[in-house]
């Protein structure tokens, strides 16, 4: 059950990356381009780095730093390696090997591999950087959904240069600490309010102290759809059912847990308004008898800092 806001907030995340068909026909300031223009920006020329691997070290905002105001972390995790000059292979965790992909050009700087767009900022024997980039139709977004810069070092230059892996360059900055900690002082001036609340890296956990209850995390991953892994923690929904309940009942409804574990009733469906209040005092009553009861009620984390973070239950109760 997603709410309007937080699914302008999942657009503005830029977790849809999908690519499209149509060629975006925009320069790098997301003008419409003459077609004289375009024909002056010659295809750059990828021999030189042919047969190189490059793994990705950072994937960060303009601002550099690696986390929006809404809990999205961008993680470094490509590896890739051109083949040639129109073929790029990418690591593929899933069959764990390294798979081509036709390197289209389109246009400029511009070009689209394994179903994303990029514009590509400069390019040696030692690093890559390249800009993700969110079209709609034929036309570059210029929102946050296109502010995601990436950067990769070569095997040589990780190994025998600066001599660090991949996964130390890509741990969270002192900046991205500082940033985290300014979130988390506006949720602890409001911990039950969802408008100052930010998904936890690590959502919030339910342990079950009782037989009678049970917790399951729902996954709402769909690639199809253009939901990556990303959207279980900024989303994460749950699925409780009660046993021994004082009578049948199902209701889903949003909540806030605080960074102290305590659970705020958000939002829920409010078909007839009258009876508004009395919906209201039944899921409070849910809440405080059997959720925090029977539950110890841990509360979601970013970088190991507590915080406010709103969840969606899908809370039933058997007799």
């Amino acid at each position: 059950m997603l709410n309007f806001k937080r699914l302008i907030y999942f657009l503005a995340a830029g977790l849809i990356m999908a690519g499209c068909n149509a060629a975006p026909d925009t320069d790098k300031n997301g003008k419409k381009q003459t077609k004289k223009k375009k024909e002056e920006i010659k295809r750059l020329d990828f021999t030189p780095i042919v047969g190189i691997k490059y793994h990705e070290v950072t994937r960060r905002f303009s601002n550099g730093l690696s986390f929006s105001d809404i809990g999205f972390q961008q993680e470094p995790s490509w590896i890739i390696q051109f083949a040639s000059n129109d073929t790029v292979k990418a690591w593929s965790p899933q069959k764990q090997i390294m798979q081509s992909f036709y390197f289209m050009y389109d246009h400029g700087d511009v070009y689209n591999f394994a179903g994303e767009w990029f514009r590509i900022k400069g390019f040696s024997k030692d690093s890559i950087r390249m800009q993700r980039l969110q079209l709609t139709g034929q036309v570059i977004e210029k929102d946050i959904r296109s502010d995601v810069f990436m950067t990769y070092y070569s095997e040589n230059y990780l190994n025998n240069v600066i001599k660090k892996t991949p996964e130390a360059l890509a741990k969270p900055t002192a900046a991205d600490t500082a940033f985290i900690r300014k979130l988390v002082a506006r949720a602890d001036r409001n911990p039950s309010n969802a408008d100052s609340a930010f998904a936890g890296r690590i959502p919030v956990q339910f342990i079950p102290k009782s037989k009678s209850i049970s917790v399951e995390k729902l996954s709402t991953v769909d690639r199809l759809l253009g939901r990556t892994e990303s959207y279980d923690y900024l989303f994460p929904e749950y699925r409780i059912k009660i046993k021994n309940a004082y009578q049948d009942f199902g209701y889903s409804f949003t909540a806030v847990v605080d960074k102290n574990g305590k659970i705020y009733l958000d939002k829920f469906r409010d078909d007839m308004p009258e009876y508004h209040e009395q919906r209201k005092k039944v899921l409070e009553g849910i809440i405080d008898v059997y959720l925090q009861n029977l539950l110890v009620v841990k509360p979601g984390t970013t970088l190991g800092i507590p915080h406010s973070s709103q969840i969606t239950l899908n809370v039933s109760g058997k007799k």
